[in-house]
């Protein structure tokens, strides 16, 4: 008697179906074992930055609490120059395996645009986490005729192009906030770029400019009563320095962070990078980050891997304008 209405061919057709599914899972899995047992070596984590500055100090801690997390040691290696995209570049030419991630400058989205960058960040990265932020603002020597960011408007409104300000190079966050910034208050400076923040620093304390735009690097300054802090470019007031006001609050709608976040080469395994994004998700929240961030005046500005990507893609079509509106292209060639 037969044990199916099915004819024979029917059969076959469902074995055949049958069969290759099997033939499916028996290929798909090396590559759940492998995503079951990642990590299971140490993960390089790539730094853009320096040795010592703030963006290593915090990426390190992240590092070590989600080391915990993932049950491996996570290796940070600093490479460094072009504000931040031979690392960057590094990191996305690796091997998409887990074991090579790093820190992404939010200014991916202008330097690819630029030139300075070969790379898509809307194709060429996964991301996985927006860790924090930075405090930029502008500020001058202590002794300087500007007590305020208005008489440093009104001045630089009957002085066009007269007011000078150091920034830490041509296209960066200073440089491109600060000229944000001029064009929301119809004010012209002369721009005065450096190699890094800190020759920016040294420029403003030597006297050898009015203005100083930059992240934190004034704070033990202005704690010593060398230089005086007109403005932060953040949402809000910083803890650190509550008096002074953000450019929002004094009618410039210019806000600017530059959030750093961690990513990886594209073609990730998604279940590898689930486990990457769960571990730096908990290594944000901790308590050791916590402490570093407010250290570094560093607001916690979390977003997880595809909010994240949603968030680079609106940054990417903002700075498309400003480099339009900034003359970024020929200020690059110039």
């Amino acid at each position: 008697m037969p044990t199916s209405n099915f004819p024979a061919s029917g059969k076959r057709r469902n074995l055949l179906i049958a069969t290759a599914g099997a033939a499916a899972a028996t290929l798909l899995s090396p590559m759940r074992a492998l995503a079951q047992g990642y990590p299971e070596r140490p993960i390089t984590f790539i730094c853009p930055w320096p040795a010592g500055g703030t963006a290593d100090q915090s990426m390190r801690a992240l590092c070590q609490v989600a080391s915990r997390t993932l049950g491996q040691a996570i290796a940070v290696e600093n490479k460094v120059g072009a504000s931040g995209m031979i690392g960057t570049k590094a990191m996305a030419s690796a091997k998409a395996d887990g074991y090579t991630i790093g820190q992404i400058p939010i200014s991916v989205t202008r330097f690819s645009q630029l030139g300075t960058l070969q790379l898509d960040p809307l194709k060429d990265l996964t991301y996985l986490a927006r860790t924090s932020g930075q405090t930029f603002g502008i500020a001058t020597p202590a002794d300087s005729r500007f007590k305020s960011l208005q008489e440093v408007v009104a001045f630089a409104k009957a002085n066009p192009g007269k007011l000078t300000y150091a920034h830490a190079g041509i296209g960066g966050a200073t440089h491109v906030g600060m000229e944000e910034f001029a064009m929301a208050a119809g004010i012209q400076f002369n721009h005065v770029p450096y190699k890094g923040g800190a020759e920016a620093l040294q420029a403003v304390l030597g006297g050898h400019v009015d203005l100083l735009a930059d992240s934190s690097s004034w704070a033990p300054h202005v704690e010593a009563g060398k230089l005086k802090l007109l403005a932060t470019w953040g949402e809000r007031r910083t803890a650190r320095f509550k008096d002074a006001p953000t450019l929002k609050e004094l009618g410039y709608n210019v806000v600017v962070d530059a959030p750093n976040g961690i990513g990886a080469p594209k073609g990730m395994d998604p279940a590898i990078a689930k486990k990457l994004r769960d571990a730096f998700r908990i290594a944000v929240a901790s308590p050791e980050f916590k402490q570093v961030a407010d250290r570094i005046d560093a607001p916690v500005l979390y977003l997880d891997g595809p909010d994240y990507e949603k968030y680079v893609a609106g940054i990417y079509q903002k700075e498309t304008v400003l480099i339009d509106r900034l003359k970024l292209k020929e200020l690059m060639k110039s």
